[in-house]
């Protein structure tokens, strides 16, 4: 996979692609980091699309994670875990009965 910076691609577009071999996925990378990927609709497209989804889906973990820390989530106990699903669950059944 080749990465090409948003700057480069918005000023020079498709020059910006050129080196790029056909075929091959591309991250477009800004000042915090990936921002997107071109993917080219070429060959099995199911497999490309597998890919990134698994890619958006780490993507979304990581983001998960970092906000976990940043709030202290990630120090909730099992139990604590366990009681906030019940409480979710039951809520839903009392819902349901309406």
């Amino acid at each position: 996979m080749r990465q090409i910076s948003l700057r480069d691609f918005r000023t020079r577009g498709t020059k910006a692609l050129v080196a790029v071999p056909r075929g091959e996925t591309i991250l477009l990378s800004g000042q915090q980091g990936p921002a997107y990927f071109l993917v080219p609709a070429t060959g099995d497209v199911a497999v490309v699309d597998q890919e990134l989804r698994r890619a958006m889906a780490k993507a979304s973990l990581r983001q998960g994670w970092a906000q976990a820390v940043a709030d202290g989530s990630d120090l909730i106990t099992d139990a604590e875990i366990d009681n906030e699903i019940d409480r979710v669950r039951s809520a839903r059944v009392a819902r349901k009965a309406r």
